[in-house]
């Protein structure tokens, strides 16, 4: 099946998702970033009138705010701005003077993507609407997402694409190229990277997930990334049931 005709089977998705769920429409966080870009572009075809896009800075770069602004006028998308920061900072103020230490970087990190969570649930339930997720092939199968956070989702639309198909499919619904060839980040923390953070590339993840042959130590990565983040993909282990007499 060619790109092109997978993408309207993803558009087909969305569109009978909400009749089958009888839910009213989707709420998606965008950050300007290519997935989100991405997303929002087709369930802005399927549905226009029936998505919500949320821009949610929470002590994040400005420039990822510009570029979502830049995708909302370009698309002519539904949106309200929340800016996150004081209640992020106050958390962690909280928290931080509880514990009489600093938290980590990758605490600090964690708990404003799951406020962004908080935040788009918190609309989707008093429009009833259902959440979108953003994550792509590469990244569920590396576990980068943070769990309850930019993990939490009602659906998963492109999940099947490989980071170089997202920015093929980016191109064919005519979005920006300043969008698309924008540096893949979270925005969490100043010099912040995916690839720097995964430590291997998209263009390496994409041909291992194709049966290509990458080099060993990208291999390796690969494997242990997807290894420890096992967690992340299952259910919610259970205790061993109740037998009662």
């Amino acid at each position: 099946m060619k790109l092109e005709e997978y993408l309207l089977v993803i558009e087909k998705f969305l569109k009978d998702k909400l009749e089958e769920t009888h839910m009213s429409g989707y709420v998606l966080g965008i950050s300007g970033g290519i997935d989100s870009s991405l997303v929002a572009a087709i369930a802005n075809k399927v549905c226009k009138d029936k998505l919500l896009c949320l821009i949610l800075p929470c002590e994040s770069m400005k420039e990822d705010e510009e570029d979502a602004l830049k995708l909302v006028k370009h698309l002519n998308l539904n949106y309200l701005t929340i800016d996150l920061t004081k209640t992020y900072l106050s958390l962690k103020e909280e928290v931080e003077n509880k514990l009489g230490k600093s938290l980590d970087l990758m605490s600090k990190s964690n708990m404003k993507v799951r406020l962004r969570m908080v935040t788009l649930y918190a609309l989707a339930s008093f429009n009833h609407y259902l959440v979108l997720g953003t994550d792509n092939k590469d990244e569920r199968y590396l576990g980068y997402f943070t769990k309850y956070g930019d993990g939490a989702a009602d659906l998963l639309p492109i999940v099947h694409l490989t980071k170089k198909e997202v920015k093929e499919a980016a191109y064919l619904y005519g979005l920006p190229k300043e969008l698309v060839e924008r540096v893949p980040s979270a925005g969490l923390f100043k010099g912040q990277s995916d690839e720097g953070e995964m430590g291997v590339t998209y263009e390496a993840v994409d041909k291992f997930l194709l049966g290509e042959k990458i080099e060993e130590k990208d291999l390796k990565v690969i494997e242990r990334l997807h290894r420890i983040s096992e967690h992340k993909r299952e259910d919610i282990p259970m205790a061993p049931p109740y037998e009662r007499e």
